[in-house]
């Protein structure tokens, strides 16, 4: 599988049979998605920053609530959660999407904005690829992203939603994240290539460009 970081909490998720892109994010954040299609798409959350399905061609099919869904060889399993730590009365509800696609498991945590419950641990499973949230202010910061790593115990982690050159939004550095997860070179690559052979015994964090 090859994993591309589009900006924002958008990731292009190319395997063998289907191509999946996450919480798709318009160019008024300064992020251009280019010529975009997928077969899934999955959206968190309807705020603008992650609902822009309009920018993805193909006709995909759009998965925005909790449930379970199956296409073609791919498993999407919704997880409800929260954006905030009031359960939703500051910002809203939060959906985590777990994709199951070439023997990958890879979960994608939208705006989360607590720690999960046990129950919502279990409801993740096994996850390979973990990508996390860690920027603040609408959804985990740093310290928070790795209290959540920490439960999760994914093999690789791809940290999202935080402040770059591109991002016309107020979000921490990436910094603070790595610094609680102990990682001391991170330096960007431009894509993420994966296989079942290929995940780390332990947690690795990895940074990508976009």
């Amino acid at each position: 599988m090859e994993i591309t970081w589009l900006g924002y909490s958008c990731f292009r998720l190319k395997g063998s049979t289907a191509t999946v892109i996450t919480d798709p994010c318009p160019p008024e954040l300064g992020y251009s998605l280019g010529k975009q299609a997928a077969r899934i798409v999955t959206v968190s959350h309807q705020h603008p920053g992650h609902s822009y399905v309009q920018g993805i061609g193909e006709a995909p099919k759009v998965i925005a609530s909790p449930g379970e869904y199956e296409i073609g060889n791919t498993l999407v399993i919704g997880v409800p959660t929260f954006h905030d730590k009031e359960n939703g009365h500051q910002f809203g509800k939060n959906t985590v999407f777990v994709i199951e696609m070439d023997d990958l498991t890879i979960c994608h945590l939208g705006d989360l904005g607590h720690p999960l419950t046990s129950q919502q641990v279990e409801d993740a499973g096994n996850i390979d690829l973990l990508l996390v949230p860690v920027g603040g202010v609408s959804a985990l910061n740093g310290s928070g992203a790795a209290e959540v790593v920490r439960q999760l115990e994914p093999k690789v982690v791809v940290p999202m939603h935080y402040r770059t050159p591109a991002l016309k939004k107020e979000l921490e550095p990436v910094d603070r994240f790595l610094k609680e997860m102990g990682v001391k070179d991170a330096t960007p690559r431009p894509k993420l290539s994966l296989t079942r052979s290929s995940l780390p015994e332990n947690t690795q964090v990895l940074v990508l460009e976009c």
